[in-house]
Formats: C-alpha cells, structure tokens, sequence
C-alpha cells in the first residue's frame, strides 16, 4: 500500500477562491462627474445639517424614543401612526422598482448611501495619497516615514469622518446639541457611545475598507436587479457595433486602419470605474451606473476626433436598432400604483385628526357589582394629544344604554402633544345585564367639536 503525501500548499493546486484586489479608480471629470459630486454635496448636506435645524423651539428632525415620539418638522408622530412610516416604506419599495424599470440602478450611482460616504473617502485618498498612479507606487513601496504619514493621514480623516458621522446619526434620535457638548466633554451615556461608535465602525468599514465590495457581494437589490430591467430598460451600454474591433489610434481626425472600430483599447473606462468591471463585456450586476466610464470614453472619443457615445446611457432594444419605449405596461403600472399611494399619504397626513384613545381593561377585575345593584367595568384610558395646543377632553359612553361613566373630574386636561392615563369607571343600571357587548369610549375637545376620538372596548356583567 503507497500513502501518497498531501500536496504543498501552493505547489500545483489552484485556489478555491481568488484574494480581493484593490480597485484604483481613476478621477475623471466630465458631466456625470459634476452631477454625482452634486448629487453628494445635496444628500451630505441634508444628513449633516437637517439635525441642526430648529422648529418652534426644537429641534426640526428628531426621533425621541423614550418618549416614543418622532418630530419632523411640524409633524409629530405617535406609535399609533406608524402605519404612515410604512405607507412611506411601500413607496420607496416602489419608487426603486419604478425607477430601475426605467432607468436602471441610478439609486445605486448617484443616491445610494454606500456611494456617496465612499466618494468622500476616495476623495480623502486621494487628497493624502495622490492620484491612482500614485497610490499604487505608495502600496507597493517599502515603507518610509513619508508612506507612514500618507497612510496616517488618511486614518486620520477617515476616524475623524466616521466618527462625525456617528455623532450625527446619533443625533437624529437624541438632541444634538447636548449630544455634542456630551461628546466634547467625554459625558456620554453608554448607550449614546455604543451607537455613535457602532455607526462610525460601519461608516469606516463599508465606505473606507470594503467599498465596492459591499455592491459586489452584500447588497441584495444587485442581485435582483435583472428581474426589474426588461429590453427597454436604460442601462450604460457599449456600442459592439462600432467599436469593434478595437485598435489604437493617433489624436486627431486621422484616418484609422481600414475595419477598425472606434474603440482604441485605452482601457480608461475600466481604470475610472469604482467596481473594476469591463463595461465592454457587457451588463455586468457589478455595475452601479454611475456613468464614470461614459465621461472618460467620451474625452477619449473628443481627442481622437470621432463622435462621442461609444458608451452610453442605452437600451438593449436600442442597440439593436429598434425604439425605446418608455411608455410600456410595467411603467405604466408602477407609475398608477406611485400616484395613488402618494395621493393616498398626502390625504392621510392632511386628515389626520390629532387626538387618539386607547382603551385598556383592568386585568384583575372583570366585572363588579356595587352595593345598590350596579355592574360596574374599570377600564385605563390612554388620550392621546397630538396637537400642538393643550385640550380639555370630555369623555363618553355610546352604544350602550344608561350607562354611566366616573372618572377622576368631568374632564381631562392633556398638555401639547402629551399622553394621559385616566381610569375611568363604567356602570350599568341593575337588570340590564351584557355578556360582553362592544361599545365605544369617547373623546372630545370641549374648544373644538371635531377634535374627537373614539376607541372600542367590551362590558361585561352577570350572565
């Protein structure tokens, strides 16, 4: 019997899997260059500013779990209207489809949070490191104080910057003003310092370390993509036809070699893109459409006097010579849904009556009977007053006859936005027994007559 010894690690067996490559992309200019830098300029600034924005005396934007109320402007929401933080989930969900439908992944070139937090990361590379040449001689050069404090430089504002962030998206749920003075002071709450650092880590390490990794591997929407874009989709497209075959030409209106298409292999298209794809090789789920490697073939195009557009915004229907539609059954469709839905949480949020009341039944007790023969329900009624002015409610009993209600006063006073728990006392005559008869609990304002709010609860007595 031969025992054959294990092979060498190295020695003839191939990998189960390739090691990741940095991708240098290469800084272009050119019209969708300055409308992704614009596109991060807007959403940056929003994120960054919009805490600090005050209205009436608050903070504008605020998430205040604790006191389980979210305050967007002059809006302020209760857990009783999370059904509007879904409706606006729904349209989002649709806004994407919609817009990939017709215009491929423009949320992922232009909106996508991983791209806009890793285009101001590159752009701290380049500003210690240099330009992609560059960088790559300082990767692989030995290492010297001046590598040492290139790379430390870098760390530096990529710390700073994620930890600034943190402290921001920490402060959309906690006042950030104190939350600032906290921070300087080193005051802050576990809590406070576990989410900042948490999101500070997530911003270093998806913008800063893995970048396009994250679109490649981990995000979903790459993967299901293919199931929304249909032969009229717009998508970024590599004119075959007339770039084929490829060849190197000189600048200028020259004369190029008889068969030779447009593309002169530069491969700069290839050198700009932020996942490392060929865009020649066709759609690729790699691909975020950011349209880098339309400007850089498009000033290649220029120098060498042919027209521009060898890669361009396009359909596949289009690279076959038939018209885009974009008016087609699926747009359609979405377009109808969106409209709707939107209508449908203007409507909702201009109607919305700002006051709300819970009923709760006392647990230990179902039903009592008092000395003069009356049944008797005890029930915790939460008012709930979402407006920005405090209400005297009056409360009531329907659906149930002769009944009567007693609670600590005639009525209830509930501050501006505030919740009040009253335990209020339900009774019945004798001989008019339920066995669990619904009827409703109501509120009214006494200044305003359509201020009113109604809950359903159930009375139970002798059977």
């Amino acid at each position: 019997m031969t025992i054959i010894p294990p092979a060498a690690p190295g020695a003839g067996t191939p990998p189960l899997y390739a090691a990741h490559s940095k991708v240098y992309a290469r800084e272009v200019s050119g019209r969708f260059a300055h409308l992704r830098k614009l596109s991060v300029i807007l959403l940056l600034g929003l994120f960054y500013g919009l805490p600090w924005l005050h209205w009436n005396g608050r903070q504008a934007i605020l998430f205040d779990m604790p006191a389980r109320k979210f305050y967007i402007f002059g809006l302020t929401l209760f857990p009783q209207d999370f059904y509007l933080l879904t409706w606006l989930l729904i349209m989002a969900a649709l806004s994407l489809f919609f817009f990939t439908a017709l215009a491929g992944r423009l949320w992922c070139g232009y909106a996508c949070p991983q791209t806009v937090w890793t285009e101001i990361f590159v752009w701290m590379e380049r500003l210690t490191e240099g330009s992609r040449s560059q960088q790559m001689k300082l990767d692989h050069a030995p290492w010297t104080a001046r590598k040492f404090w290139r790379k430390f430089s870098k760390q530096v504002l990529w710390i700073g910057f994620a930890l600034f962030t943190g402290m921001t998206f920490v402060g959309f749920f906690s006042p950030i003003d104190g939350l600032l003075g906290r921070t300087v002071g080193g005051n802050l709450s576990f809590w406070e310092a576990f989410w900042v650092l948490f999101y500070a880590g997530a911003t270093y390490g998806n913008a800063g370390f893995l970048r396009e990794q994250v679109c490649k591997y981990m995000c979903p929407y790459a993967r299901f993509q293919s199931a929304m874009f249909d032969r009229h989709t717009l998508i970024i497209s590599y004119d075959e036809r007339r770039g084929e075959p490829r060849g190197p030409r000189s600048r200028g209106p020259v004369e190029r070699p008889a068969g030779q298409g447009d593309c002169v292999d530069c491969t700069l298209c290839v050198q700009v893109c932020p996942t490392g794809i060929d865009i020649r090789q066709g759609l690729q789920y790699e691909c975020i459409a950011c349209a880098a490697c339309i400007d850089a073939c498009d000033a290649v195009m220029t120098k060498v006097g042919s027209p521009v557009g060898l890669i361009r915004y396009s359909t596949e229907a289009e690279m076959e010579g038939v018209k885009a539609q974009v008016v087609r059954p699926r747009t359609l469709i979405y377009s109808a849904l969106l409209l709707s839905l939107f209508a449908g949480f203007v409507y909702a949020v201009t109607h919305r009556v700002p006051v709300d009341v819970d009923v709760l039944r006392d647990r230990n007790t179902l039903f009592r009977e008092l000395d003069d023969g009356r049944i008797e329900n005890v029930f915790t009624v939460r008012i709930i007053n979402k407006d920005q002015r405090a209400h005297a409610f009056r409360l009531s009993v329907a659906d149930l006859p002769n009944a009567e209600i007693d609670s600590d006063g005639p009525t209830q006073n509930v501050a501006a936005e505030d919740v009040k728990s009253v335990v209020v006392r339900v009774r019945i005559p004798p001989g008019q027994e339920h066995g669990g008869e619904a009827f409703r609990l109501k509120v009214q304002a006494l200044d305003d007559a359509d201020l009113q709010a109604s809950s359903s609860a159930r009375f139970f007595a002798k059977p």
